[in-house]
Formats: C-alpha cells, sequence, structure tokens
C-alpha cells in the first residue's frame, strides 16, 4: 500500500463521497464558525484533503486567498465543477498533498486539515511539512478523527477486515494525547483543543495550534 493507492481509492469513491451527508451538520457549522473567527480578511490560507470542495466553498469568500487540495484528482475535478457553479474570489483548487506541494508555492498564515491527519502515512513528517509551509506564528487548525480512541473492534477488526477488501482506506491509529505529542514535536504550541460534536464520545477534536 502507497500514497498512489491511497489516491486510487479516493478516486473510486470521489462520487459516492460527493453525494454523502454530512453526518453530524451542528458540529460541522460550529467548526465553520470558529474557524472563520481564527482568519481575517487578509488571512492566505491553504487547505489539506479539502475532498470536493464543500468547506473550502464555505470558508474561501472570508479570506484573502484559499487554496484547497486534495491527493485525489477526481475529488478535486468534482470541487472545480462546484467551483465553476458558485465561483469564489481568491480560491483555487489543485491536486496535491503536503509532501508534493513545490516550496515556492508561498507562506500561509493558516493551513486547514480537516479529517485529514489520520489518513497520512507519515505523520511526524507532514507536520513538519505543514510548519515549513507556515509563516511566522501561522496557526495550524485540524480535525481529526483520533482512531485509538475508538471502540476496540472498530479499530482492531472492523478497519483492518475493511481495507483488506478495499473498503476503507489507510487509517492512522493514534490517542488524542499522542496527536498533541506529535504537534508539539513538530514545532508547534497547542491553543485550544475543542469539542465540536454534538455526541459526547466522539473522538474528533478540533486544535488550534500556532507555528513556534
Amino acid at each position: 500500500m502507497s500514497t498512489a493507492s491511497d489516491a486510487r481509492f479516493w478516486d473510486r469513491t470521489s462520487r459516492k463521497y460527493a453525494t454523502a451527508a454530512i453526518a453530524d451538520r451542528v458540529g460541522y457549522e460550529r467548526t465553520l464558525d470558529r474557524t472563520r473567527a481564527l482568519m481575517g480578511p487578509r488571512a492566505r490560507v491553504l487547505e489539506l484533503g479539502c475532498g470536493t470542495g464543500t468547506t473550502a466553498l464555505l470558508l474561501a469568500g472570508d479570506v484573502k486567498s484559499y487554496l484547497a487540495t486534495d491527493i485525489s484528482s477526481e475529488m478535486i475535478a468534482i470541487a472545480e465543477v462546484k467551483h465553476a457553479v458558485d465561483p469564489k474570489p481568491g480560491l483555487s483548487f489543485r491536486t496535491a498533498t503536503a509532501e508534493t506541494l513545490e516550496p515556492g508555492v508561498g507562506q500561509f498564515d493558516a493551513v486547514l486539515g480537516f479529517n485529514y491527519l489520520h489518513l497520512v502515512r507519515d505523520l511526524p513528517g507532514t507536520l513538519r511539512r505543514i510548519h515549513g509551509l507556515l509563516a511566522a506564528d501561522g496557526l495550524f487548525i485540524s480535525k481529526t478523527p483520533c482512531v485509538g480512541e475508538m471502540n476496540l473492534l472498530i479499530r482492531l477488526a472492523l478497519l483492518p477486515a475493511m481495507r483488506a477488501i478495499g473498503k476503507a482506506p489507510y487509517a492512522n491509529v493514534f490517542r488524542v494525547a499522542e496527536l498533541s505529542q506529535f504537534l508539539s514535536a513538530a514545532g508547534f504550541d497547542i491553543l485550544a483543543t475543542e469539542a465540536h460534536a454534538t455526541k459526547a464520545n466522539e473522538a474528533r477534536p478540533y486544535i488550534v495550534a500556532r507555528k513556534r
């Protein structure tokens, strides 16, 4: 398995993903509002793992520039169609990951990673790369399923079985405390860890971290 196989998985599921309903609409709106409050109108923003562009289209109008990226070219193609219907000045889409963005792409005031970090294969390396893409005192804002906090049956049996038959993507297993340690080791200071979900046992912390 590799990042190429990850891209193929998301290419195959892109149309189904595009039509899927947001499971927790209230929690999602809470995340959008909090993120808007953290970014000013002059902010240069990078979103990693943007999927079909739903979040990008909702947030891009509040900032100076917004580059939305995803590993899947099919996801980006769908996002481009949506953008053509609902154009936002300063918003652009690109097939890319944190690792493949060219060093000259520029510095960002904020990097967003929603439902992203658990899908990367080299978490420490990805976080270091994100750190390097941020301007001084820039913010990394994430909302990440911490698979290590989930039910044992799900993470030890169900997820591996689904991956084996191509029904689930690669998923990194870590707990909230471990994710915080990874962020600190990559050069971030955690400013806030919040729960935005409506379910009390949702292991998907919203974390605001500042580049040291």
